[in-house]
């Protein structure tokens, strides 16, 4: 049995000397040490030999297989070294090569006029607030003094999801929301997307954008309404904007008005913008009906307020000269970049 170990180590060591790779390490390791390994088919042989010869044969096989282990666990310790030696220098980043462009992107004109929109109204104290895009009948329509028959309640211009649910046709019932949950003072603005039943084409979209706003305090009067939104028109189209108002009807606003700007692109003259006129109509406002102040248990006779409330598509459209608002929705990155 010695002699059958002692040849078998030498064979072991020459076989290790000759190792070129990690799998041939382990292919050797395996067919040495393994569960049928000839190391091992050799000490499952010592329980034929005699007690005394069994001790002796028992310390050399175990010298034997420490010294394979040692000498394999070396070589493929080497190679595992080796291998990750060649893994770097093959991902090795050259830091002097050019980079990548990377290409920045830009924000929607939408986005840009809203914020524009926000930040004019802002300096002038006012707050920002938001509502749900599905809402309730209530909120949308009676609480606004819309009556059961007014033509906006119709089947066909509005996208019903209940007899009492719908999405939004305007940011009013933020308005709404916001004198059910506010005590006067107030002062917001409400941007946010609505829906409408609208065919589209190149003024026309079932989807779009507005910003309203809302003042409710004591003493408030036609003249605040319309010293604010004559600030707003020349911090949004320049500072030699001037403002008309026009005699209007809104359900929620007595009296009401439609808000006219002078042309920012001829100043006044008549060009394609204004088709000839000097005058872009660009909102629409009045003084809060009292009927929708009571909706929020407010006072009408110690409280008064204005409202108004402006397309964002129409704003963008007029400012940036954009001739259909169907661009504004096609995702097409072309057109995005114009606005950077």
């Amino acid at each position: 049995m010695k002699e059958r170990l002692t040849q078998l180590m030498q064979e072991a060591e020459k076989k290790m000397s000759c190792i070129s790779s990690l799998q041939e390490a382990e292919e050797l390791r395996i067919k040495l040490l393994g569960k049928k390994g000839e190391l091992t088919e050799m000490l499952k042989g010592m329980k034929s030999l005699a007690p005394e010869e069994r001790k002796s044969f028992g310390q050399a096989a175990n010298e034997a297989r420490a010294k394979i282990e040692n000498t394999l666990n070396e070589r493929m310790e080497y190679f595992r070294n080796a291998q990750k030696e060649l893994a770097l220098a093959a991902e090795k980043v050259d830091v002097t090569e050019p980079a990548v462009p990377c290409e920045l992107g830009s924000r929607h004109l939408l986005s840009v006029t809203i914020d524009e929109i926000t930040s004019c109204f802002r300096s002038m104290g006012f707050s920002v607030s938001e509502g749900p895009e599905v809402e309730t009948v209530f909120n949308n329509f009676d609480a606004l003094n819309a009556g059961p028959n007014h033509p906006a309640r119709d089947m066909t211009d509005t996208f019903y999801i209940t007899d009492d649910v719908l999405l939004r046709t305007q940011t009013s019932p933020v308005q709404v929301r916001t004198l059910l949950s506010q005590k006067p003072p107030i002062k917001v603005i409400a941007p946010g997307r609505c829906f409408r039943c609208d065919t589209p084409d190149a003024t026309h979209s079932p989807m779009f954008h507005q910003v309203e706003g809302l003042v409710v305090d004591e003493g408030i009067t036609m003249a605040d309404l319309k010293g604010v939104l004559d600030q707003f028109a020349k911090q949004m189209f320049g500072s030699s904007t001037r403002t008309k108002f026009r005699p209007h009807h809104f359900p929620f606003t007595e009296p009401s008005a439609e808000m006219d700007v002078s042309c920012f692109k001829c100043g006044g003259k008549g060009c394609k913008v204004c088709k000839g006129s000097g005058w872009i109509e660009i909102l629409g406002c009045g003084m809060v009906h009292p009927n929708v102040l009571k909706v929020g248990g407010i006072d009408t006779e110690k409280y008064t307020g204005f409202a108004f409330g402006m397309g964002v598509e129409r704003v963008a459209m007029l400012k940036y000269e954009v001739d259909d608002i169907r661009l504004l929705y096609e995702n097409d990155i072309r057109f995005v970049k114009q606005f950077k």
